[in-house]
């Protein structure tokens, strides 16, 4: 059996093959162990509040991906927003209250030529620990894609992907730039993962980048 084991100091937990309830109760099982766990979205800024049986938390922190740049000239070659940092942090919350969410914003596309916004920063921060996903650079007007963001506090902290060139001919079109949640949008699309970056455009719509998310798994 596949499982998946999570360390912080001194306390560990071993997560195995689990089921997902219409509330959000995950529950992971086999013969020697039983652990539940509740999942707390954020995709908007707020607070978390400890409920008073959970002890730790997993989080995800993931930034708002860059805006993709636009220009209108055929012989430039605009880029893409580069996508929203994520730190992955394991905490014991037991003497911790609550925590300010902050869920950065997906930065916009620029309308004319220019270059995209970037995205804004995601953090989780409870007074002792600020876990931070920073947001992904706007794209370029001509060859610069924007540069993924980074990330700080967590126990693995990765960087988004950085902005691909677009092109002036179909062909050579990309997908806005990759995430830790998945994959940038397509060409002339809206779609694509959390804090994914924005999609660069040639006299088109340059796409904007996907907000940032901090998603929190609950144990008891």
């Amino acid at each position: 059996m596949g499982q998946l084991e999570l360390k912080s100091g001194a306390y560990t937990a071993t997560l195995v093959p689990a089921t997902l309830t219409a509330d959000r109760t995950f529950t992971f099982s086999d013969a020697s162990v039983t652990v539940e766990t509740v999942a707390s979205v954020f995709t908007s800024s707020g607070t978390w509040t400890r409920p008073s049986d959970i002890t730790k938390v997993l989080m995800f922190v993931t930034g708002g991906g860059g805006g993709g740049g636009r220009t209108t000239s055929s012989s430039n070659w605009p880029g893409d927003g580069g996508a929203g940092g994520t730190g992955i942090k394991f905490l014991d919350v037991s003497g911790i209250a609550s925590s300010t969410i902050t869920i950065g914003a997906g930065g916009a596309g620029h309308g004319s030529t220019g270059v995209g916004t970037a995205g804004g920063d995601s953090s989780w921060a409870d007074g002792t620990n600020t876990i931070t996903g920073s947001g992904g650079a706007g794209g370029a007007s001509h060859v610069t894609g924007g540069a993924g963001g980074g990330a700080s506090g967590g126990d693995v902290n990765t960087t988004g992907g950085s902005g691909a060139l677009d092109s002036t001919t179909n062909s050579y079109r990309t997908n806005g730039s990759a995430s830790f949640w998945g994959g940038g949008n397509a060409y002339n699309s809206s779609n694509g993962a959390i804090g994914c970056g924005g999609f660069g455009g040639v006299s088109m719509t340059a796409h904007a980048g996907k907000d940032g998310i901090v998603y929190v798994l609950e144990y008891k």
